[in-house]
């Protein structure tokens, strides 16, 4: 008889510190962040479908090697554009289009465009996800009066914590940009 009652205490322990570690992950949120090695920011003009491209390329991500490609983002003045984004991770062949991550995991991410001077540019958001909070790969973007500055494109990681502000999270990307509106 003790040896039943020791194997079922056994047991029942087993399972209880089974189950408090299996619950103990699902409160853990997933904060992995993404390996992005481009981003390319498209900006489509409204009146005339006119498309220009401005792209950040670092092939082996943050840190090591200086980018390959960081493109001055060039605006007509006074202009309205549909702006849209491309992430990709070209460490792996083939590149690992992760825009349709960010997709399927909206409610984890957040893009934030901040143009510095503040007049150089104004963003609207175009996409929400599933809590009506913004997205950000696509939206309407709209120049100012002529200038120079930077237009700062941050994509937020806020696993289970997202809430519609840049506060909670880490990046994915942070980039400055030099921004020309002429």
């Amino acid at each position: 008889m003790n040896k039943k009652l020791v194997w079922a205490l056994l047991i029942g322990i087993s399972t209880l510190f089974t189950q408090c570690k299996d619950s103990e992950n699902q409160l853990v949120p997933d904060d992995e962040n993404e390996l992005i090695t481009s981003v390319t920011l498209n900006f489509k003009e409204s009146s005339t479908g006119t498309v220009s491209s401005f792209s950040y390329k670092d092939a082996d991500g943050e840190g090591g090697n200086a980018p390959t490609e960081f493109d001055t983002i060039a605006l007509k003045a006074n202009t309205e554009y549909i702006l849209t984004v491309q992430f990709l991770d070209e460490s792996k062949t083939p590149a690992q289009d992760i825009t349709d991550e960010i997709k399927k995991e909206s409610d984890d991410h957040l893009l934030i465009y901040t143009p510095s001077p503040a007049a150089l540019m104004t963003y609207t958001y175009g996409d929400k996800d599933k809590n009506n909070y913004p997205i950000g790969l696509t939206g309407t973007a709209r120049s100012g009066a002529s200038g120079l500055g930077k237009l700062k494109v941050q994509l937020r990681h806020q696993s289970g914590t997202k809430n519609g502000t840049i506060t909670p999270g880490s990046d994915d990307v942070n980039l400055d940009f030099n921004l020309k509106v002429q």
